[in-house]
């Protein structure tokens, strides 16, 4: 069997230090390179180099271009090295030892069975929330959660979170690369949508974990946490949402299931989301720039 080379793809931003050592340290255990993007930070991350094993690399970029330009850019650096699986993850992720062992070793699995593999993924859990978050897929017209009946599942998914995903470059070949002009949010969803549409599955690795935690602190309303975000999150949310339903490669049932659930939170957010009145204009804002087809980072 050939061996496969993987680089991990870690972007950052501002991030905590610490975090961002343990888990450069952690990914460079299980892959060949640990390619660090850093988005613009304020502070030098340049500091941790010293400390970091020779196959950690950083590269630092001199603004924030947002995620999907810091994800591409690190796919060009990958193929400069030859490298034949891509995982991307965020700078507060916090892996298991078996995380990416299992990851790498189900998607060999997939593809020595003939599958067109877009992406596999962990389980992700975050601590704030209490339960891990199931694998979800549209199913008709509502959204199925599954929850694995063994660790050993490896269970087709719609889309999963960027962090933690673990991709063949022989798929973004196919595929094509992140669009940038999302800039943040719905980057993953996007593409795993395109990837569905030429062919390409998706799939939930029951066996991988992860601890990821989505948004700022939650909002709690009668007993259930809810990921809370900026106005500017929201904004780009919304934005992007709305410019997803608009291209005709994306499911219509999805288009359908995904917009019951955003107007779910224009209403959620605008009530209890503070200062209100602040979401409430970001999101009616990102909608609209949406539908006009403005797009790129927010001036």
């Amino acid at each position: 069997m050939i061996m496969k080379k993987t680089a991990a793809i870690i972007v950052s931003y501002n991030p905590d230090l610490f975090s961002l050592h343990r888990l450069a340290l952690r990914c460079s255990n299980g892959v060949d390179y640990v390619f660090i993007v850093d988005n613009g930070s304020v502070d030098d991350n340049k500091c941790l180099i010293p400390s970091f094993p020779e196959n950690v690399r950083l590269y630092p970029l001199h603004m924030n271009f947002g995620i999907a330009y810091a994800q591409n850019y690190g796919i060009s650096i990958a193929r400069e090295f030859g490298i034949d699986f891509v995982a991307f993850f965020d700078q507060d992720s916090n892996l298991e030892i078996t995380t990416l062992p299992n990851l790498i070793f189900a998607i060999n699995q997939l593809i020595d069975s003939g599958a067109n593999v877009a992406c596999v993924g962990p389980r992700y859990i975050d601590k704030r929330q209490n339960n891990p978050i199931p694998f979800i897929r549209v199913k008709g017209l509502t959204l199925e959660r599954i929850s694995p009946n063994s660790d050993n599942d490896i269970v087709p998914v719609d889309h999963l979170i960027s962090s933690g995903s673990v991709i063949p470059m022989k798929t973004f070949d196919a595929v094509g690369v992140m669009k940038e002009l999302l800039f943040i949010d719905y980057v993953d969803l996007e593409w795993c949508e395109r990837a569905k549409f030429m062919g390409y599955q998706s799939y939930g690795v029951c066996a991988a974990a992860m601890e990821h935690e989505l948004g700022d602190e939650p909002i709690r309303f009668m007993g259930t946490a809810y990921p809370a975000r900026s106005p500017l999150r929201h904004y780009y949310m919304f934005r992007n949402a709305i410019w997803m339903y608009r291209q005709s490669y994306v499911r219509f049932n999805w288009k359908c299931v995904d917009g019951l659930r955003l107007l779910r939170k224009y209403v959620f957010y605008t009530l209890f989301a503070k200062p209100r009145h602040v979401h409430f204009w970001m999101m009616t804002k990102g909608m609209l720039h949406g539908l006009f087809g403005v797009m790129g980072r927010y001036q």
